[in-house]
């Protein structure tokens, strides 16, 4: 009796560690679950506990982090050149606040003096040298990433190269050629997490964006199949790249399971409010343009019961300047940082929660077009949603019935939505309970499935 044919293989590239990436990791559980072998290819980040080499995830599925490449391993004494306050880069230790940009303990008005014309010039080609460190340090970081990735799926012999992002398709593009010379076809999937050409950076950029549009336009026609998280991406792309079918769309939504109640929340305790204080409740990473600031400034607006807990993770810089503006808004003591639960967990830690802020500022396109998985995880959690006034992300909540949205930016704006939400809950929360079991992933992973759907049925073998 004939051995069967052993499955097809789908290496799964992703330019972070993978731990937290919930995207990438149920999409790899749903390719394990339809039969296929499954290994992430993704990247060591020393500095948070996960180091190279191969890991088993649950149900079969191979997770393999390459090497990263360390500038202290080589040269120790330039890894300044490539730290700016807590932004270090990837694989480097955060530098500790420097004196060089404050007054010490002991400077007061008595003893500051002017910078001379000379101290000036050194301060400023100190700072370009450092600016120039590091994006030479990002790029040559992307770089190794990119040519440890592309010999790791070699070695693995994929079927298919499912392409987290822009920033795999160069390794992707190597491996289909080097199989295609070999007599082997490759397939590749590309998963467009955001619009990637158009995200917020954060900085001036200058050959970033054109290599960027060059890898693009090379690759994303090439591919046999495209999957995005939004209809807005899903459009730009077809009509960017005059793809002969609209992307197919898979969106972040979580995982089925039971729906939770409230009192598996865990906001109340975490922040040590009382049971008849009001929770407004972010999920999510803690960074910029995420509506965090102008939630703090609504809060003067809002009774001194409303409260405001962040669950997530950020920069340690950054959730320092959350509480510094929360002191200058006069709401220290209503604005919580309660840290992070794993991904599959946030929707049940946000339940005891009153109202969801879902608040993306429009920065760049990508954010625009935004649908992020913190609404979807707020509707499973039974939350009422105030959203920001964005194309998919109004269809959705207009469509469910599950909050309100607001235009602009103005706090005061926001907090009127929030109190007319607050004041008469129940109608939103209701059909928001009554939405979470149809939005599941695995109703959206048809989707993904359908993407590799030849792979499955053996087409073009």
């Amino acid at each position: 009796m004939p051995e069967p044919a052993p499955a097809p293989r789908v290496a799964v590239l992703v330019h972070n560690d993978a731990a937290n990436d919930s995207r990438v990791l149920k999409e790899s559980a749903t390719l394990r679950a339809a039969g296929l072998d499954v290994r992430i290819i993704a990247v060591e980040r020393r500095l948070k506990g996960h180091a190279a080499g191969l890991t088993q995830l649950a149900g079969g599925i191979v997770l393999e982090r390459v090497p990263e490449f360390a500038l202290e391993r080589i040269a120790p004494q330039l890894t300044r050149f490539t730290r700016r306050g807590g932004d270090a880069a990837p694989g480097e230790p955060v530098a500790p606040p420097s004196a060089a940009g404050a007054p010490s303990a002991r400077t007061d008005s008595r003893t500051a003096t002017t910078p001379g014309p000379a101290a000036r010039l050194r301060r400023r080609g100190t700072a370009v040298a450092g600016d120039l460190g590091r994006r030479a340090y990002r790029t040559i970081e992307l770089g190794t990433y990119w040519w440890r990735s592309a010999r790791a799926a070699r070695a693995f012999a994929p079927d298919v190269i499912h392409a987290n992002d822009t920033n795999t398709l160069v390794p992707a593009l190597a491996v289909q050629l080097l199989a295609r010379r070999e007599g082997r076809r490759v397939r590749i999937v590309f998963d467009s997490h955001e619009l990637w050409r158009h995200r917020n950076v954060g900085e001036r950029r200058l050959l970033a964006p054109l290599l960027e549009a060059l890898i693009e336009y090379v690759a994303v026609p090439r591919a046999d199949a495209v999957i995005t998280v939004s209809p807005s991406i899903a459009d730009w792309l077809q009509r960017t790249y005059d793809l002969r079918s609209r992307p197919l769309l898979v969106r972040n939504v979580p995982a089925a399971g039971p729906v939770p109640e409230r009192a598996q929340g865990v906001l109340r305790e975490r922040a040590g409010l009382a049971e008849d204080d009001l929770v407004i409740a972010y999920g999510g990473r803690l960074t910029t343009a995420r509506g965090i600031e102008e939630t703090i400034s609504a809060l003067p607006h809002l009774d001194a019961h409303v409260h405001f807990v962040l669950l997530g993770y950020g920069e340690a810089d950054y959730e320092r300047s959350i509480l510094a503006a929360a002191r200058a808004a006069g709401v220290q003591d209503r604005v919580h940082l309660v840290g992070a639960v794993a991904p599959a967990e946030v929707s049940a830690a946000l339940a005891d929660g009153d109202v969801a802020v879902v608040h993306v500022q429009p920065v760049c396109l990508s954010y625009r077009f935004a649908l992020p998985n913190k609404l979807f995880e707020s509707i499973r959690a039974g939350l009422p949603i105030a959203a920001a006034d964005l194309p998919d992300m109004r269809a959705v909540v207009e469509e469910l019935g599950v909050g309100e949205v607001f235009e602009g930016s103005d706090p005061v704006e926001l907090a009127a939505a929030l109190q007319r939400i607050l004041a008469s809950p129940e109608d939103y929360r209701e059909r928001a309970r009554e939405a979470a079991p149809d939005l599941t992933w695995e109703v959206e992973a048809e989707g993904l499935l359908e993407a590799y759907r030849p792979v499955l049925t053996g087409e073009d073998a």
